[in-house]
Formats: structure tokens, C-alpha cells, sequence
């Protein structure tokens, strides 16, 4: 007999369907012939036969299987959801298509609050956006963004905290900044068809008011960012190092005579001899490993995870990660995460497949409305040398003439949009999808993703092919798609 009819019947009978093993049961405990009945049954009950209890089979985020969309830096400040041209709408089915969208927000969503006061240090730019933009990026098909970048903190708190509601209320899951370090290094979770996903975010590239500080059981944490600093050094000849400890020595900066005799720090920067110039940086200990325990913890509270950073530091070029990225990326996938990528530079950089996982080292732009921001504080204003009776588009305008031509920057309107796909638990393709953000266009128009028309997707993805060789990671073109296939 099923169990459930076994226990149906004992209840109308008057009998406790539960063993008495509780404390607080009084029926007395089961008859003897009962419980020698229940010995006589054939075999243990099978799950099937309690009512309501189907096979893990059945569960349909249980198949191990996920298409993502990840893009990279979204500076929004205008609506695009009117917009219909083939090349727009196509994107947005694209993206509407993933199991889950993620993008990293590079604006804060505030109306200028009594509250949302400039801060000191920005990271350019003072970012700001009406609230209800925010669900431009929900409707576009994003569920999730990264909230860590240099722009986090841009108007204190407030524009921080006025940006968590306008984010929640557009119905996105957000990561990256919060109360305290905990909060900020904390992920975020996303309930999807294809199951659970958590969304880790941090930045290496912010001032430094806008780290959070951890919470003491006597004081309270600082609000700010999910940071992940690092150290950098200077690989020089000898003849070089012996020049700054000269230079060093005349104007009294320190760290002249005094020091080992192979290495000096300068101007806050740190000099060593080598045979190999160049910059050689690495991860701070503390904060890489504050991370990873991040990534294990939601390793074992979802299905899927991706950590993503900001990071504007450079290798050799622009175009290449820095030493403490990749050293970053690979220590998040030996973690448990099954995609790391990173943003911050505003061009592509290359695509490595690490362990059967993908790391994305610069996914470029996705929206670059930069020179529409209304209005930006005093000091901003001061440091292009404009007067006090200036405006916004003079201040744009100065940061155009003045070297900051972000127009003129042809790599800074062409990116990828990646689709990595898992089937089974397992990475079986990455699609790179080209975009292109309107290079030449008016200030009023330019900044908005298309799908790329075939010659330029072919430039963009030979690009990508370029910069992702010396990971070792083969990129085909077919039909204006990028594809990596993994064995």
C-alpha cells in the first residue's frame, strides 16, 4: 500500500500518522500490529508515490543549462525604448532572448535630492540620470547590474542610495555597492527559469572615499563600493633607478639614500632594477581573498555565478589586461564562478577560456551617452578652466578640445555583446555579437547600441580575434558572429 493511503487511513482512524518520536505527540504511540504490518511492506516507498513530490528531473531549472547575456559599460541618459530601427530591435531580442541579461551601470539614477551632494572626487564625469531611466535596461532585457565603478559614489550617498531605488524599483537585482564592505562584497541573486543566478561585482579603478569600510560591533561600516585594490610596480634599468634616487635625493622626496640599493618608491610610485621593463601588478592579498569567499559562498547558494569588475588599469596597451586582472579572473573561476568579465576601459579586450570557462577581459561600451549629463559641480567646471557662468555643453565642448575627445576615439563606439552558452552544466559556446555606437553622430544621437552592419562586424570580431590569441582561444566569423567553441 502507498505510503499517503497508509497515513490517510490512520488519521481517520484516529491514529497519529507520526511515529512517536516527538515529545509532544499523545496518541499514545502506534499499535504493535501496525507496526509489524508496516514492516511486512515490500520494499522502501518510492518517491513518486507521495502526492505532489516529482522527480528532480522534472524541475525545469534543473537541467544545468543557461544562454547569458553580458554587456559592458552602460552610461544611460536618455530614453531608447521608442526607438524601432531593425539593427536597435534586433539587439533587443538578442538580449531578451538569455536566460539572464547583465550590464554594468556606469550612472547614478537621482533628481539632484537635498541629500545627493557632489562629492570631492568623481571619476570624470559627474554621473547623473532621471530615476525612470532605469527601466529603459529592464525593458531592453537586462535582469541584473553591476553597480561597482569609479562612478559609484560620484554624489556621496545619496546619489548612491537614491540610485538602489530607482534600480529595485525598474526590477533589477544590483551588486556591488552598499551600507558597509560586507554589504558591497556581498551577491546578488536572481530567480530565473534556467535557476538561481548570483552577480558578484567590484571595482579595481575608484577614488579612494569611494571604497566601503567594514562594520565594527563600536562603529558603523562606510557606505561605498566593492573594491579590489592593488599594487604596481615599475620594472627600469639601473641607470634609470639610480637617475630618480638622484632626482629623489636633490628635492628631498625620500626614499634616496636610504632603501634597498635595487628598488625606490617615487612620487608614490615603486621603481625596481630588471632586465624586462615594464609594470608588473598584483592583487591585494586581503581583498582578492575577502572575494574568492565571496564566490565560494555563492557557489554553494546558486546555479550559476558571475563576478564582474571595473578596471580601467592597463597592460602594455589599453587593448591588454593588467597582471592582477588576470591573476583576479582566475582566481574567481577556481572559486567556483562560471563567468568573469570585465569593463572599465571603454575598448574590447581579448577572451580567454580558462578551465572550461570563459573570461571576458573588456567587453568595451554598450551605451556611451556621456555628453548629454545636465549639470556638473563647481570644481568640474573650474578644471577645464571655464567661468562660473558656463554650461554643460561648454563644459562637454572643453573636454572635447582639450583631450578627453571621446567622439574622435573610433575603438570607444565598437564593442560585443557575449552570449556564453551552457548546456548540461557545461560550456559548450560563446557568441560575440558586434555592435556599433553610432561613431560620427551628433552628441544627441550618438551613444546607442546597433547591431553592427557586416563589414564593420567583420573589422570588430578580426579585432577580438587579434587580442584573444595570446590566450590561446580560437575566434571564428560566421555570418558576422563571433563563435568559440569549446570541446
Amino acid at each position: 500500500m502507498p505510503w499517503h493511503a497508509i497515513t490517510r487511513a490512520m488519521t481517520r482512524a484516529g491514529l497519529c500518522p507520526t511515529p512517536p518520536l516527538r515529545s509532544d505527540c499523545r496518541c499514545g504511540g502506534w499499535p504493535t500490529a501496525i507496526l509489524a504490518g508496516l514492516l511486512l511492506l515490500p520494499g522502501p516507498v518510492a518517491a513518486q508515490d507521495w502526492p505532489g513530490q516529482p522527480s528532480a528531473e522534472r524541475y525545469q531549472d534543473a537541467r544545468g543549462s543557461i544562454t547569458m547575456a553580458l554587456a559592458g559599460d552602460a552610461i544611460i541618459t536618455r530614453r531608447i525604448s521608442m526607438f524601432d530601427e531593425a539593427p536597435f530591435r534586433g539587439l533587443v531580442e538578442l538580449v531578451r532572448s538569455a536566460g539572464v541579461g547583465v550590464v554594468n551601470l556606469e550612472v547614478l539614477f537621482h533628481a539632484y535630492e537635498p541629500d545627493v551632494i557632489p562629492a570631492s572626487q568623481s571619476g570624470g564625469a559627474y554621473m547623473a540620470a532621471d530615476p525612470e531611466i532605469a527601466k529603459e535596461l529592464s525593458w531592453m532585457g537586462f535582469d541584473m547590474v553591476a553597480r561597482a565603478n569609479n562612478h559609484s559614489l560620484d554624489y556621496g550617498q545619496g546619489g548612491m542610495d537614491a540610485t538602489t531605488r530607482a534600480v529595485a524599483a525598474a526590477g533589477l537585482a544590483q551588486a556591488g555597492v552598499g551600507a558597509n564592505l560586507a554589504l558591497a562584497r556581498a551577491p546578488a541573486y536572481r530567480e530565473t527559469e534556467s535557476g538561481r543566478v548570483a552577480l558578484i561585482s567590484l571595482s579595481t579603478t575608484f577614488p579612494d572615499q569611494a571604497r566601503a569600510g567594514s562594520q565594527r560591533k563600536d562603529l558603523r561600516g562606510r557606505p561605498g563600493l566593492n573594491p579590489l585594490r592593488h599594487t604596481r610596480e615599475y620594472v627600469v634599468p639601473e641607470e634609470d633607478l639610480v637617475s630618480l634616487r638622484r632626482v629623489a635625493e636633490r628635492l628631498g622626496l625620500g626614499g634616496g639614500a636610504s632603501g634597498p640599493a635595487d628598488r625606490i618608491t617615487f612620487l608614490r610610485e615603486r621603481f625596481r632594477v630588471g632586465s624586462d621593463p615594464g609594470t608588473v601588478t598584483r592583487a591585494d592579498p586581503r581583498d582578492l581573498a575577502e572575494i574568492v569567499a565571496e564566490v565560494s559562498n555563492a557557489r554553494r547558494s546558486a546555479d550559476w555565478v558571475v563576478v564582474t569588475s571595473h578596471t580601467h588599469e592597463r597592460g602594455n596597451s589599453r587593448f591588454e589586461p593588467p597582471d592582477f586582472q588576470m591573476e583576479l579572473a582566475r582566481a574567481v573561476i577556481d572559486a567556483g564562478a562560471d563567468v568573469y568579465f570585465g569593463h572599465g576601459p571603454h575598448v574590447l579586450r581579448g577572451v580567454e577560456i580558462y578551465k572550461g570557462k570563459p573570461i571576458f577581459y573588456g567587453l568595451g561600451n554598450f551605451i556611451f551617452q556621456n555628453e548629454t549629463l545636465d549639470f556638473q559641480p563647481g570644481d568640474n567646471y573650474e578644471s577645464w578652466d571655464l567661468p562660473p557662468e558656463a554650461l554643460a555643453a561648454d563644459f562637454h565642448d572643453r573636454r572635447a578640445e582639450r583631450g578627453t575627445d571621446w567622439a574622435q576615439d573610433v575603438p570607444n563606439w565598437q564593442s560585443v555583446v557575449a552570449f556564453p552558452v551552457f548546456e548540461g552544466g557545461r560550456l559548450t559556446e560563446v557568441q560575440l555579437h558586434p555592435i556599433s555606437l553610432g561613431f560620427g553622430l551628433e552628441r544627441t544621437q550618438i551613444g546607442r547600441p546597433m547591431l553592427a552592419d557586416p563589414a564593420l562586424a567583420q573589422d570588430i570580431l578580426q579585432q577580438m580575434q587579434e587580442l584573444s590569441r595570446p590566450f590561446g582561444t580560437r575566434i571564428d566569423i560566421v555570418e558576422g558572429i563571433g563563435r568559440i567553441r569549446t570541446p
